[in-house]
């Protein structure tokens, strides 16, 4: 493939390299290596930790898209997915030359040190096309997976939804049991044409020793919608991320669904730009959070209406079921039209004592009685989400260690 297109990026790159993101922990990335193990098949603990993250692997099945550290292993796609494409992202760019207007368009290679670290250590990534008036009811499948030590991964993605088509997009990121310590650094854009929906859901389920920092950037069109499910279902080290979506078209859509199962001495800063630029766009964030052990959780909204008849809606909902634990819910609303609508409330607190006690008094455990209240408090119900993986969820996310409710 011709890199020669791709210069003036390195170039913006390489002068952002020291700049740090306006959010969240310092992470020196010199510590990361790109050296990765070469394998050209899936490691044995991988299907049960793609499973985890509601990610099937099978030779079988079709459109799915698996990345062993920087190699793509599985990567197909038959034919009977009628209106569907899924390749890896340099595939993409050496077949069509127009796809590369696209590349860095929803955001910018500068944005900080770790846009500009992906742009330089890009690691592969994947493509994925919906056709012009094609409704794909299948969930198509990704997973990045990480399974050297000290690995930096830092793959670019790209989507675009062609008008009037529909994709539902399930894409789970982990760690073997390899890699203790790693990095990753997921580079999405998202372009949703004239009427058409995007349903994307992220399930992470990273290390102990992980860090993470996706950079996502989305352009809705006329009459387009675009849902992000987001489940971070264990530990990491340190997480942040800020995915901006514009609503560019008339009546265009976009809304964020986070639910975080904070544990252990996890740092969480997480949130969500949503710029409301034509008249009738729409957007809505919803986070609801359980906060554990010495964990910190941060939530950032931010919705900017810009034309008429527009309306926004942050909402911020947290448990904390330890004392050493905590939830930091910063909204922000910035109205630049008059004839604009936004909203925000956030309530974060412990858990009801007065719920508790009346589950415990039908002779049931405490600690089941704890599971019982956050399970109902965290419950997926994710648009788009097959019911099965929303089982698969509720079963998996939900399991308390009984040393972090002490003091409940």
């Amino acid at each position: 493939m011709d890199e020669g297109w791709r210069e003036k990026f390195k170039l913006r790159a390489m002068e952002a390299l020291n700049k740090k993101a306006p959010f969240g922990n310092d992470v020196d990335l010199s510590r990361f290596t790109g050296q990765a193990v070469s394998r050209d098949a899936i490691p044995d603990d991988a299907p049960d930790k793609a499973l985890e993250v509601g990610i099937e692997l099978s030779e079988k099945k079709s459109g799915i898209y698996f990345q062993l550290d920087h190699s793509v292993i599985l990567s197909q796609l038959a034919s009977r997915i009628k209106g569907l494409e899924l390749m890896p992202i340099d595939d993409a760019l050496s077949k069509y030359d127009w796809l590369r207007q696209y590349y860095w368009k929803a955001l910018s290679v500068e944005q900080d040190k770790y846009t500009a670290t992906a742009e330089l250590n890009r690691t592969k990534g994947y493509f994925i096309r919906a056709l012009a008036n094609e409704k794909i009811t299948q969930p198509v499948q990704a997973c990045l997976f990480i399974d050297s030590e000290g690995l930096l991964q830092a793959p670019h993605n790209i989507i675009i939804a062609e008008e009037g088509s529909e994709i539902n997009i399930v894409t789970g990121c982990t760690v073997g049991d390899r890699a203790k310590r790693a990095a990753h650094l997921g580079i999405t854009e998202f372009y949703v044409k004239k009427n058409a929906k995007v349903i994307f859901t992220m399930i992470h389920s990273w290390g102990e020793e992980t860090y993470v920092r996706p950079r996502t950037g989305a352009i809705v069109e006329e009459g387009g919608v675009f849902i992000s499910n987001y489940v971070l279902i264990k530990p990491v080290r340190d997480i942040q991320t800020y995915p901006t979506v514009y609503l560019l078209g008339r009546g265009a859509k976009a809304k964020f669904n986070s639910i975080i199962y904070a544990s252990k001495d996890s740092i969480i800063d997480l949130g969500n730009r949503i710029i409301l630029m034509e008249e009738g766009s729409s957007g809505e964030s919803v986070f609801k959070v359980v906060a554990t052990g010495t964990s910190k959780v941060y939530n950032r909204g931010q919705i900017i209406g810009q034309s008429r008849d527009t309306k926004g809606h942050l909402e911020c909902r947290g448990m904390i079921l330890c004392p050493t634990a905590s939830i930091t819910a910063i909204p922000e609303l910035i109205a630049e039209h008059s004839d604009t609508e936004l909203s925000h409330e956030a309530a974060i607190g412990k858990l009801q004592e007065e719920q508790l006690h009346y589950i415990m008094s039908r002779g049931i455990p405490p600690d089941e009685a704890i599971s019982i209240l956050v399970k109902g408090f965290l419950d997926p119900g994710l648009p788009g989400l097959p019911e099965n993986l929303q089982a698969e969820i509720r079963r998996r996310l939900f399991i308390i260690d009984k040393s972090l409710t002490k003091g409940v």
